[in-house]
């Protein structure tokens, strides 16, 4: 038996590095809502989108409930749904 499957139990998951807006957080490998990791960075989840941004610019945003999963590395920044007025 490996190291790695002694430590592997069930419903235990292993930790994953993201960034919050610059912020490092380590956290389980499991599905997030875009809301409940808003607020892990200490953002209102009610007028914020997370948004995603990958390899060679390409960004994925998420709302609220929507389904988030995390991998190790990835790069998020809260974007504020307020608008400018001219």
């Amino acid at each position: 038996m490996t190291a790695e499957t002694m430590n592997s139990k069930p419903g235990h998951h292993r930790k994953v590095s993201i960034t919050i807006d610059g912020q490092p957080f380590n956290i389980e490998d499991r599905h997030y809502t875009a809301a409940e990791l808003l607020t892990l960075a200490g953002l209102p989840a009610a007028g914020y989108d997370l948004t995603r941004v990958g390899k060679h610019g390409k960004v994925e945003t998420f709302r609220d409930q929507e389904k988030v999963n995390v991998k190790d590395g990835d790069v998020f920044v809260s974007v504020n749904r307020q608008g400018t007025v001219a």
